[in-house]
């Protein structure tokens, strides 16, 4: 049974993998002393002669798990290959342009793979080490097979406990220098260690499934860089990072052989679990070392033992490649500073996927991922729009055969549903927000059919067209106390049909469209009947205080009509239970009901004692830090970064009004903030707004992108459109 469950999710997965090679040359190779033990690192090498140099070639590279790739003694990529799960069996690879890095004559190819060799929350391990590369032009065929020569590298180890918690696929790395291996990667490297290869098997084979070119770009190497601060306390070096940062720190010391040297983090024990360390054994002399495996926090320790002399240190960030270009100030440094930590936050939660923490799990749950995907239009450059695209793929590929969705995946370690968050993830706050600000339409008719499924057949309606409560295996509605899971359930399932609604209509599937709507207004018809008590939202068997999560979903949703709003408003000035996950949904909703002053009032109460910590540059899981949070209280957690969202696109109003911004709005809601501006990056280009409020009127300077239009309202309702270009508009507002 458990086989045939396994055939029918691959069977669904392959349908939906993003575009991929179809015929492949290379073999997947590993030296023939390698055994695939957890926590392995291989060298591999191969020389070639070229008679005539490409002006281009493209390397198709893939691994279990991570690579680094040198081409005659030049580092090329600095940690290649992602995370493997496209799907619950098949592998990423990548697409590297290797021809400015070769020359006419010898050329030498050396990649170091690190096999994680263990399950994760955001890892499915293969089982098998192993590596493919092939590159293959006009005279030019580089391809792994028999040719190619490697060993395990010794020098790299496994620490002594403590070892990361369960949830991390990677290890804790030691390096014994003793060991090491002098110009392995480099031209004219000899040694007996160099051992024959042996194909595991072809590509697109079992272990290693069908190969998926990688759908986000090769990370950023931000090169190595000096500490901001260094101090010394007994024997610790502790150096400061200049924010929350995704680091690989290094070394050079003097040092007689046999010293061990600990480097970790401030945050090692981040939101109350272990993560990564490194441990460095010297060699006799002077030496550097860089630790591979990135970790992160504010601060690097080193722990220098008695006979060590420090020559240098530094550090190395490297993270998601994009820029952040866009920004939001304000005559209130609370929020200007609350913006600049939720993009860090948001910037921290993103590598090989979205993450909820970068420490204690680096999951892609996907609750997480819809508030970080929003933040992402506001914050980043373009290219960050691929990371939610590839999590969309990942989350329909691991579709359960029953037709469930869980998340996080990849997994090795988890298959359990949260229906709140898997509802939410299809949603109009999800799926459709992804379609609608990127303008990107690509994934909605691969996608549709599955999300259709999960909608429509795992979920069932009461006599009364309310979705029924489904337990799943956990039915998680958001930490915290005093959470409606009836209100909320029914409030994000009509979300959910709301943006299927609209992904039918653009595939012309009228049929669904039809269905859909009859569901939609059937719910809305009984909503208020169910759970509306004259006061607020509630339902019937639920018996604890008046939960805010749910009055904000009535309102976002469109559940809750106008008349209801002034109940709503003073049930959200008394009430203070959310997380800052949901906290998000509780503020829009003022922004909603026009109550932008309260809005910003009640962010400020909510996030003013997570701001007072002055040496921290991102958002927490929780309102606090230990006790005070919530799951573990991790303290870089995005999905506390709804405000970032909400001051650009409420406060200083810059919403799109057709997909990917080809029009939008600038309708501001400023409250009591007298100056506001803000800047996001679309395909088209730059939207720049700056705003001054002087009673009842705003200044507005606006910067229109080429091929877009803008539309701004006045008190009466009425817009004015706006062609490229740059504009100062006087705006009444109401």
């Amino acid at each position: 049974m458990k086989k045939l469950y396994y055939l029918l999710l691959l069977l669904v997965a392959l349908v939906f993998t993003t575009e991929a090679k179809s015929e492949w040359k290379a073999s997947w190779i590993v030296p023939s002393m390698c055994t695939s033990e957890t926590n392995s690192w291989i060298v591999y090498r191969k020389t070639v002669d070229i008679e005539k140099v490409p002006e281009a070639l493209t390397a198709n590279i893939a691994a279990d798990s991570k690579y680094w790739l040198w081409i005659n003694g030049e580092m090329v990529v600095f940690e290649g290959g992602l995370k493997r799960g496209p799907s619950i069996s098949d592998t990423y690879y990548d697409e590297v342009e290797i021809a400015p890095y070769l020359k006419k004559g010898e050329n030498t190819i050396a990649l170091l793979v690190w096999y994680f060799g263990r399950n994760g929350f955001s890892h499915i391990s293969s089982g098998t080490a192993g590596l493919l590369f092939e590159a293959v032009g006009p005279g030019i065929e580089i391809v792994t097979d028999r040719t190619w020569k490697g060993f395990v590298y010794e020098a790299y180890q496994t620490t002594e406990a403590p070892h990361p918690n369960s949830r991390l696929a990677e290890s804790n790395v030691r390096f014994d220098a003793r060991l090491a291996e002098a110009g392995w990667n480099q031209p004219g490297y000899q040694s007996k260690k160099l051992k024959g290869i042996i194909p595991v098997c072809d590509a697109g084979s079992a272990p290693f499934g069908k190969l998926v070119k990688r759908p986000i770009p090769l990370f950023k190497d931000y090169g190595l860089k000096p500490y901001v601060s260094q101090r010394t306390s007994g024997d610790t070096l502790i150096c400061r990072l200049p924010y929350n940062a995704q680091v690989t720190p290094y070394l050079k010391v003097e040092a007689p052989a046999g010293k061990m040297i600990k480097m970790q983090t401030d945050n090692y024990n981040g939101g109350s679990e272990l993560n990564v360390r490194a441990e460095y054994i010297t060699r006799e002399g002077v030496q550097e070392y860089e630790s591979y495996g990135w970790m992160n926090g504010h601060e690097i320790w080193y722990v220098i033992p008695e006979g060590v002399k420090v020559l240098d240190v530094q550090f190395r960030e490297t993270g998601y490649n994009a820029e952040f270009s866009g920004s939001f100030d304000c005559n209130d440094p609370f929020y200007t500073e609350l913006w600049k930590r939720s993009a860090r936050t948001l910037y921290i939660t993103m590598r090989d996927n979205y993450m909820d923490c970068p420490d204690r799990e680096r999951a892609q749950w996907w609750g997480d991922e819809v508030n970080e995907l929003g933040e992402a239009f506001y914050a980043l450059s373009p290219s960050s729009h691929k990371l939610a695209l590839k999590g969309i793929y990942e989350l329909v590929n691991w579709q359960r055969a029953d037709g469930t969705l869980f998340s996080p995946m990849p997994s090795g370690i988890w298959r359990s549903e949260l229906p709140l968050q898997m509802l939410a993830s299809v949603s109009w706050y999800g799926f459709y927000t992804q379609y609608y600000y990127s303008g990107d339409r690509s994934f909605v008719a691969p996608i549709y059919d599955r999300v259709h499924r999960y909608l429509h057949e795992v979920w069932k309606l009461d006599e009364k067209g309310q979705p029924i409560k489904r337990k799943g295996e956990w039915n998680w509605g958001d930490w915290g106390e005093n959470i409606d899971l009836g209100v909320l359930t029914s409030c994000w399932y009509y979300l959910a049909l709301k943006g299927e609604r609209e992904f039918a209509k653009m595939l012309g599937k009228t049929a669904d469209v039809e269905m859909i709507t009859k569901k939609m207004n059937k719910l809305a018809e009984t909503f208020d009947s169910v759970y509306w008590t004259g006061t607020a939202y509630r339902s019937a068997d639920y018996t604890k205080e008046t939960d805010d999560r749910s009055q904000a979903m009535a309102v976002v949703s469109g559940l809750a009509s106008a008349d209801k709003y002034p109940a709503l408003v003073k049930v959200l000035k008394k009430e203070y239970h959310a997380s800052p996950y949901m906290e998000k949904y509780v503020l829009e909703s003022l922004f909603l009901m026009n109550e932008p002053e309260f809005a910003l009032e009640r962010m400020k109460t909510r996030y003013t004692k997570m701001l007072r910590y002055e040496d921290h540059t991102t958002l927490f899981e929780g309102w606090g830090i230990g006790s005070e949070g919530f799951g573990g209280g991790t303290i870089n957690h995005a999905w506390s970064g709804g405000p970032l969202t909400l001051l650009s696109q409420k406060v200083c109003g810059v919403e799109p009004t057709s997909p990917g911004f080809r029009s939008f709005q600038v309708c501001p809601q400023m409250g009591s903030l007298k100056e506001a501006s803000t800047s996001l990056e679309t395909n088209y280009g730059m939207i720049k707004v700056a705003l001054k409020r002087s009673g009842s009127k705003i200044q507005m300077t606006l910067s229109v992108p080429e091929g877009t239009t803008a539309e701004v309202p006045n008190a009466t309702g009425k817009k004015k459109q706006f062609e490229a270009g740059e504009y100062r508009i006087t705006v009444k507002t109401k």
